[in-house]
């Protein structure tokens, strides 16, 4: 670890010598010099403990380890809490020893002056008080093996192995090592696809004992993945039956390069094996039939708001000199063949169906492997998708639950948002409750929760009596109700602030932080966007977005704006840099921004007030995923007019969906859509590269 600091630092002084900066470099070079973690080299650290020990500096002492302590050891889980009161108890004995064995009585006796206060109270110190009135305290069986020099050395071996392992977290100096492994697995997987290509065109040649003439991966088979074999199939088949009804009329492929250089005209007849299992084959070609179609789809036109058909398929004969398979995959007409302009390919959709009841909440972990979900009943699911679908744990209160965050470190604890003033912080691998939080009683219903990137503190919006999330009929909504916005450390469990709302105490509908947790983004029940810089704690600026409520807002990829969906049912991107300047605004329908209505028999209708997120960006920024009365609607976004474009309808959803996730930690985007039948939708995405 220590290496990798110091090629880091090396790194960022050249960086600094190349544009010039020499301030900054010197200001660097100080910083170094009075760096108290010795550049991460413990056994720097440790001879900064033992010189202040040697040199009977017990306020420079006490300093040091409140530094550590700090910057380390209060980051740390609480498991590992006795372990550093166990090394902090060691520090002061080996101190203590060190008077002794030096014949400095003065400064034992002003330690346990000094520190009296501190450890009286302790019962692992309360012996330890007579020691300086002891003859000859090294011979007294209750303190003679701490004058050993096997305690001594025991003592400075663990705490330099705690020091280290602690230091093994860093993941930004091991970003070489990072760089070389996505190097080697990007070739390992070209080889693998170059194998796979070459064994399924031999399993498919259709004379035995020729060779097979091998081509670079066409770009429509290289970004296929596990499809690829699927799409094959299809375009063999659907050639096959092509040939047999073509006119004589050609049609001249786009690909110069295909697959193989044999004539489709010179086929030889198929073997009897052949023959015998084109029944299967054409079985298989049924069963993908509605996949080929989503895959072989025309791409919409700019502004386009209509499903796009896929476009008729019309028979034709290769020409000489071409394969049939890679005409019909790169040829428009009859193949239908993937266009560079697609953005996003459906590879699969899964249902979770545990929900009896409407979903508030849906919401991804950091690491893309685990999903919580919340409904109007109050019962949360946290379930897992990869291999398959399975339920990790059920949560049931008595209290009514609103609301729900996961924890970025560690992303196994969830957040949980009360209706009667608390919060809850949710182990879901030992499935119980750490802590229960109590925020306000005056201020009942936590509306919102939002987890620093640092995982050190979070954000929580609560709110008087006066709204629910889901009400009989759609009467507007009375006035903005009055509410708080609290800033709490998740170490300590305790309120740190309650920030400032101007002009009015008003309810916090939703709550977002940017990449570093420097700047977090709010939408309230007044229309009102308020940016709030999290280094000062305190408002840097506001404005009316919306008329009526906020009920989504987000950072943008570059964090230069913020977009918003309002009661209005405008989707509006804001420039944080110019308060109150709208970059690009487009309206949006009612199924996309809510109230959600879910109309039942005899006239009867359910309507849903917006509680969870409704858009979510892609990894890139973008792309945007909305809700819809059928299913989830991805835009992309452009900086002219319209300000969204039409991209690709997830559909699978017979009931409006309410809200919508968008998780890029795997190599496959995964689009969450949950809707008021209590359905979840997993749909697979996969990213056509330009």
């Amino acid at each position: 670890m220590a290496s990798a600091v110091e090629r880091t630092d090396e790194h960022v002084r050249e960086y600094l010598i190349y544009r010039g900066f020499t301030n900054t470099l010197k200001h660097l070079d100080h910083e170094i010099k009075a760096d108290k973690e010795k550049g991460f080299r413990v056994d720097k650290m440790i001879e900064q403990l033992q010189q202040f020990v040697q040199s009977f500096d017990l306020f420079s002492l006490k300093e040091y380890w409140l530094y550590l302590d700090r910057r380390l050891f209060c980051r740390l889980e609480d498991v590992y809490k006795s372990t550093v009161n166990k090394l902090r108890t060691s520090l002061y004995r080996y101190y203590v020893i060190n008077t002794i064995q030096r014949g400095n009585l003065e400064k034992t006796q002003e330690f346990f002056q000094k520190q009296a206060l501190e450890l009286q109270g302790q019962p692992e110190w309360r012996d330890w008080f007579m020691l300086p009135f002891l003859p000859a305290p090294e011979q007294n069986p209750a303190f003679a093996p701490y004058f050993s020099r096997q305690w001594a050395d025991t003592f400075l071996v663990s705490l330099h192995n705690f020091l280290s392992v602690l230091f093994q977290c860093p993941l930004l100096l091991s970003f070489d090592a990072e760089v070389q492994r996505m190097t080697s697995l990007t070739e390992e997987n070209e080889q693998l696809q170059q194998q796979l290509f070459a064994m399924q065109t031999e399993s498919r040649d259709p004379k035995d004992g020729e060779g097979v003439t091998l081509h670079k991966l066409p770009p429509y088979v290289q970004n296929m993945d596990r499809l690829g074999d699927t799409e094959l199939w299809v375009c063999v088949f659907q050639l096959s039956r092509s040939k047999e009804a073509a006119p004589t009329k050609e049609v001249k492929p786009i690909s110069s390069q295909p697959l193989t250089s044999e004539s489709a005209n010179s086929q030889p007849q198929q073997p009897a094996n052949q023959v015998t299992n084109q029944n299967s084959r054409h079985k298989r070609v049924q069963e993908h039939e509605k996949e080929r179609k989503e895959l072989f789809s025309k791409p919409q036109r700019r502004g386009e708001m209509e499903d796009v058909e896929p476009p008729a398929e019309t028979p034709f004969k290769a020409p000489e000199g071409t394969n049939s398979c890679s005409s019909g995959a790169e040829t428009g007409g009859g193949g239908g063949g993937l266009s560079v302009e697609q953005a996003f390919i459906k590879l699969s959709q899964e249902e979770y169906g545990e929900h009896h009841s409407s979903i508030m909440h849906c919401r991804v972990d950091c690491s893309g492997r685990r999903v919580a979900s919340l409904d109007v009943d109050g019962v949360i699911k946290v379930w897992s998708f990869n291999p398959v679908m399975q339920t990790k744990a059920t949560i049931m209160s008595k209290s009514p639950l609103l609301s729900l965050e996961w924890a970025t470190k560690p992303d196994r604890l969830l957040l949980l948002g009360t209706g009667v003033g608390t919060v809850r912080l949710y182990d879901t691998d030992a499935k119980k409750n750490l802590y229960e939080m109590n925020i306000d009683e005056t201020h009942p219903r936590i509306l919102s929760l939002a987890c620093s990137p640092s995982g050190s503190s979070f954000v929580c919006s609560a709110a008087a009596l006066g709204r629910s999330g889901s009400v009989e009929s759609a009467a507007p909504l009375p006035a903005p109700v009055s509410g708080q916005l609290l800033l709490w450390d998740t170490k300590t469990v305790k309120q740190q602030l309650q920030f400032s709302l101007e002009p009015d105490p008003v309810a916090i509908n939703c709550t977002a932080f940017n990449h570093n947790g420097n700047l977090l983004v709010t939408g309230a029940a007044d229309g009102v966007i308020r940016l709030f810089d999290m280094q000062r704690l305190e408002s840097a600026m506001s404005w009316r977005a919306h008329d009526g409520e906020v009920y989504s807002v987000e950072f943008s990829y570059d964090e230069n704006t913020v977009f918003s969906i309002g009661e209005d049912g405008k989707f509006v991107q804001w420039n944080i840099h110019r308060c109150g300047v709208k970059q690009s605004e487009q309206v949006l329908p009612q199924d996309a921004t809510g109230p959600f209505v879910l109309s039942g028999y005899s006239g009867y209708k359910q309507v849903q007030v917006p509680r969870g997120r409704l858009f979510a960006f892609d990894s890139e920024g973008q792309h945007v995923l909305t809700c819809s009365s059928t299913g989830g609607l991805i835009y992309r976004l452009t900086s002219g007019e319209p300000a969204l474009e039409r991209v690709l309808s997830l559909g699978g959803h017979k009931a409006p969906v309410v809200t919508v996730d968008w998780s890029s930690a795997l190599d496959c985007g995964t689009c969450l859509t949950a809707s008021m039948d209590g359905k979840i939708k997993l749909s697979t995405l996969l990213a056509q590269k330009s």
